[in-house]
């Protein structure tokens, strides 16, 4: 069906088709109508983070930032959804338009800018939603921030959400808030992971429940950055890994309309970079924590890909724009025939 409905959209200006489709998906949800896009899928449980995953498939933070419509995109078969990513106070975000497609390249550049209705509204939305599937909350600082009060931000949104998420998110490599990635210089890392970590014992105790913290990376780092930030993550004791976020290369796509608008690149272009990423993070790792693989799957064979280079759970975003939900049973079947 999503085939058909692909050039209809892709007629529409981005954001415009982003919004139809959120909406339509939580029609058929509410008419009892989503079985008919997606297909049926086995169950293939995965226990990573101390939660259990029903199939290893999720959802990337970005798609539905404000927890607008988390049942009806969990009626694709999705193991997990991750929502935001969302920052303390309501933010536009960046001028339109800010997010482009590159159908050439299986690539999508978007800047922007951690746009959302705030922190308090998204909770309002996951309450609403009565979820009671693997739900991760992505969490972000305003752009209004000065970046060295963003620990300040990221505590704030933890506190909020904490009791509301089965794992949190701490998102320190979107390319599109202003020095956000200086974030995951090692002074500034150590720092702000000492917080979230002392923060998060504190609502343990007080909430009486363990939400696992996963921090976000960039792939647009090299080998000895990758082996700090492994090691800075098992010292702290974070409980997972996504990697990765969009990229800030053009490598493959300078010469196609769009493919020099600012901001980050996702899709097929970055997905053999993330790959590298996850097989770095994996060895340096060790098994310390699991890492969960994101960026460039638009095939069962991609998503499998990232799980023999050391990823334990992969994200789709950019790959369901361009494929639909038959992208999630793929994925899900390649996977199952790996060794695990």
């Amino acid at each position: 069906m999503y085939s058909l409905l692909r050039p209809a959209l892709f007629r529409l200006a981005p954001e415009t088709a982003h919004h139809l489709t959120l909406n339509s998906l939580n029609a058929a949800y509410s008419l009892g109508l989503s079985g008919m896009i997606a297909p049926n899928i086995p169950n293939d449980p995965r226990t990573v983070m101390g939660l259990t995953f029903p199939n290893p498939v999720g959802l990337a933070a970005g798609l539905d930032k404000n927890g607008d419509c988390i049942n009806g995109l969990a009626a694709l078969g999705f193991g997990f959804i991750e929502i935001g990513t969302i920052t303390p106070q309501p933010q536009p975000g960046n001028p339109k338009p800010r997010l482009f497609r590159l159908p050439a390249a299986s690539a999508i550049i978007n800047r922007m800018g951690f746009n959302n209705e705030g922190v308090d509204a998204l909770i309002r939305n996951v309450q609403q939603s009565g979820y009671k599937g693997i739900l991760g909350i992505n969490i972000g600082k305003n752009a209004a921030t000065p970046i060295e009060q963003a620990a300040d931000d990221y505590l704030i949104c933890l506190r909020k959400v904490y009791a509301h998420a089965s794992y949190i998110t701490v998102n320190i490599s979107s390319p599109n808030t202003k020095n956000l990635r200086q974030l995951q210089d090692e002074a500034a890392l150590n720092d702000l992971l000492a917080q979230l970590k002392a923060e998060q014992q504190k609502l343990a105790d007080l909430h009486g429940k363990y939400v696992p913290i996963a921090l976000k990376i960039a792939p647009d780092m090299e080998g000895e950055q990758i082996t700090q930030i492994a090691r800075l993550l098992m010292q702290h004791r974070i409980d997972g890994v996504i990697a990765t976020n969009t990229t800030l290369s053009r490598a493959g796509v300078e010469n196609l309309p769009h493919g020099n608008e600012t901001g980050g690149l996702s899709g097929a272009p970055v997905r053999e970079r993330s790959t590298a990423v996850i097989r770095q993070l994996a060895a340096a790792l060790q098994g310390a924590l699991p890492v969960i693989g994101a960026g460039g799957i638009l095939s069962g064979a991609d998503a499998a890909d990232k799980i023999k280079a050391g990823a334990a759970l992969v994200q789709i975003y950019s790959g369901l724009i361009y494929r639909g939900p038959a992208l999630i049973a793929e994925s899900c079947q390649a996977i199952r025939t790996l060794p695990h």
